[in-house]
């Protein structure tokens, strides 16, 4: 294990002397004041990085909702930032004046934001900050101090409370035991409604021997802060190393959040940084042999297709009942609710490389069907309706000026849509029974009941949102229509498998929602769409991934008109569906086009993370990575999720593509090579 730590340091050190590889994202020409940070999260926590040395921007708690500063809507929380740290060395405290050669690199095989810089020549400081992987609420920064001359460091651990947090109480203790002794510095606070109880801990792992620790001392600052430091003299040529390891929890997970916290970093300090790096490392490692993609011969696309599963992997999290908000653990982007984004653009990806994984966005949902049922009881119809914008107990929280809360109800077979997909590629028939019939049954039920029965081809679907959000208050929308028979057919599929009579009425209903069409034949967004600018793709994902449409020259005719009407500064995701059309029409030369501006103008400074629109300001976008990657592995790739499981047809690469190579799909982790020919 030394060997391998001694490696991993000795690469980390040196990475400023080679070009990137397709793991690293490097932060170059840092500009404090133009910085989007980049993410290390495990699923549960989620650390935004900052320009500042030594600090973080964000610790976001998935999970935990309140309501703060937002409207009057549960948001996502903002934890303690229990991982900050400061550097006084020779009296000077390190900012950003006194620092040189500044770099981050985030490294995506280990999933650690690498740092490096020096001050004012007396010392070069590098640091390794990660959310541990195999410790759902715990991370850890390893800080290496090497001396250019003799000098006494002071390092600074804080915890600093963002202002929403109320009642802010800090504690410090040490446990002394006769092998160690146990720094622990903590934080306790409520939420903004007092809902929750959050707390943070902290301690730090000492390289020396028990008894030969330096003295550390605790200052309370602001009621919001507190911190403790220590001195240590460095010989020029040594490198001093010091770790801080930290646990932040709500009352949403524990019933004593306080007590818990401290354990969990009590836990963790104990077990000592070489054994928490080899269980995250060995946990990262698990991942990507289970689920990775290479692009042979293109670095650039690699590290770009694996910098979307890199955040996936992170923002998700298998044995859980979280989901996944468009923005990920990224921070407080559509307030951390979770969409239909999960359901139809980041699932997917996950579900064919981590179906371990995916079932926790399944589980998210499962638990909230009775939210849902209540749902649609008030508003008049069966089953269960599932709120556009979901948080902490499954009641609708899309903010009342948006219609989309009443009107998008799309959600619902989205849904279906999903749990449908999880058994088709697992086969798991025990899961279908308990937890996935229950949401194909209640999603066929509400869309039995949501139908106008207007005569035989006329079971219509009236005043809705569809994907097409720009469009509102429409009837027979085209996805939200196709969506409805696509759940009825699930839901009769599943009947089936398990044994149980399907209720007739499902396909009957199935086979009279009409699918619009103009006179030419090409397929109708709406009864009333003109020919206007559409935010998104609607009508196309009828073909992908509903296969609703299936005949080649019905989609090339609805691919042709809407993609003249497919606004530029529309969200990414819609970009990768013409991108797979193209794909599968035979057209790969377009679809390697399409594909790449489906995200590179949303690339934001310095680490290129992705906002949701070209020119946009709001990463990181999870949902536009799950399109894109949807767009390498059903498109390029050729995967498609049917009743065989995963299957392999009509690939072909862009030209600039050697070799994709997908390892790791389906339940039984098979690999793909697909060559250009």
């Amino acid at each position: 294990m030394k060997n391998t730590l001694l490696i991993i340091s000795c690469f980390f050190f040196f990475t400023t002397l080679h070009a990137q590889s397709a793991w690293e994202v490097e932060a170059v020409d840092i500009d404090p004041n133009n910085y989007y940070g980049v993410t290390v999260a495990n699923g549960v926590i989620g650390i935004v990085s900052s320009p500042d040395p030594l600090k973080v921007q964000d610790v976001v708690l998935n999970g935990a909702y309140d309501y703060y500063q937002r409207g009057r809507v549960s948001n996502i929380l903002k934890s303690f930032n229990h991982l900050n740290a400061d550097l006084v060395i020779d009296g000077h405290m390190m900012h950003r004046g006194n620092i040189k050669n500044f770099r981050q690199t985030l490294d995506m095989k280990t999933a650690m934001l690498k740092t490096t810089f020096d001050h004012e020549g007396k010392a070069s400081i590098e640091s390794e900050m990660m959310a541990l992987r195999h410790l759902p609420y715990t991370a850890m920064m390893v800080v290496r101090v090497k001396a250019h001359q003799d000098i006494e460091i002071m390092p600074i651990s804080t915890i600093v409370a963002p202002v929403h947090l109320n009642d802010v109480r800090n504690y410090y203790a040490e446990i002394d035991r006769p092998h160690v002794k146990i720094p622990l510095m903590t934080s306790v606070a409520d939420s903004p409604s007092g809902r929750l109880k959050v707390a943070a801990s902290n301690s730090i792992i000492f390289e020396e021997e028990h008894g030969h620790e330096p003295v550390l001392i605790h200052e309370d600052w602001d009621y919001n802060r507190h911190l403790m430091k220590f001195s240590k003299k460095i010989k020029a040529g040594e490198t001093y190393t010091f770790s801080i390891v930290a646990s932040t929890t709500s009352s949403e997970q524990y019933e004593d959040p306080h007590n818990e916290a401290e354990r969990l970093t009590i836990f963790a300090r104990l077990e000592g940084r070489e054994r928490l790096l080899d269980r995250h490392l060995q946990a990262w490692q698990k991942l990507w042999d289970t689920g990775n993609i290479e692009v042979e011969g293109n670095v650039e696309v690699t590290r770009d297709i694996r910098f979307a599963l890199y955040h996936l992997y992170s923002f998700a999290r298998k044995g859980t009942a979280y989901s996944l908000s468009p923005m990920g653990l990224s921070g407080l982007g559509y307030n951390g609710h979770v969409f239909w984004d999960t359901e139809l653009w980041m699932y997917p990806p996950i579900l064919m490389l981590q179906p371990d994984m995916a079932r926790s966005l399944l589980e998210y949902r499962f638990e909230r069907l009775e939210a849902a049922k209540q749902n649609a009881f008030a508003h008049g119809y069966d089953g269960a309706m599932y709120p556009w914008e979901s948080a902490a107990d499954g009641s609708e929280d899309t903010p009342v000026w948006a219609l989309t809360g009443p009107f998008q109800h799309h959600i619902t077979g989205c849904v279906a849509w999903a749990a449908w997909k999880y058994y088709q590629v697992t086969g798991d028939k025990d899961w279908l029974e308990t937890r996935g019939w229950p949401l194909l049954e209640n999603s066929a039920k509400f869309w039995a009941s949501r139908v106008e029965r207007n005569g035989p081809g006329q079971y219509d679907i009236k005043n809705v949102i569809g994907a097409n959000e720009w469009e509102e208050n429409i009837d027979n929308n085209a996805f939200t229509n196709g969506m409805a028979i696509t759940a009825l057919k699930y839901a009769t599929e599943a009947a089936k498998v398990l044994g149980k009579t399907p209720n007739p009425d499902w396909m009957h209903v199935a086979e009279n929602i009409p699918i619009l069409q103009f006179p030419d034949g090409t397929t109708r967004e709406n009864a009333t769409y003109n020919g206007v600018m559409i935010k998104q793709a609607d009508v196309n994902l009828l073909a992908y991934p509903l296969d609703v449409i299936t005949d080649k020259k019905q989609i090339k005719k609805d691919l042709d008109y809407y993609t003249e009407r497919m606004a530029p500064d529309g969200p990414a995701m819609g970009f990768a569906i013409l991108a797979i059309l193209n794909q599968r029409l035979g057209n790969p030369a377009k679809a390697a086009s399409i594909f790449s501006n489906s995200y590179k103008p949303n690339e934001v400074p310095p680490f290129g993370v992705i906002a949701e629109t070209a020119g946009g300001t709001n990463p990181y976008f999870a949902t536009g990575a799950g399109g894109m990657l949807q767009a390498v592995l059903s498109g390029f790739g050729g995967l498609q999720i049917t009743n065989n499981g995963i299957e392999q047809t009509n690939y072909k690469l862009p030209d600039s593509w050697n070799k994709l190579i997908i390892t790791g799909a389906g339940k039984d982790d098979k690999k793909y090579v697909i060559e250009n020919k």
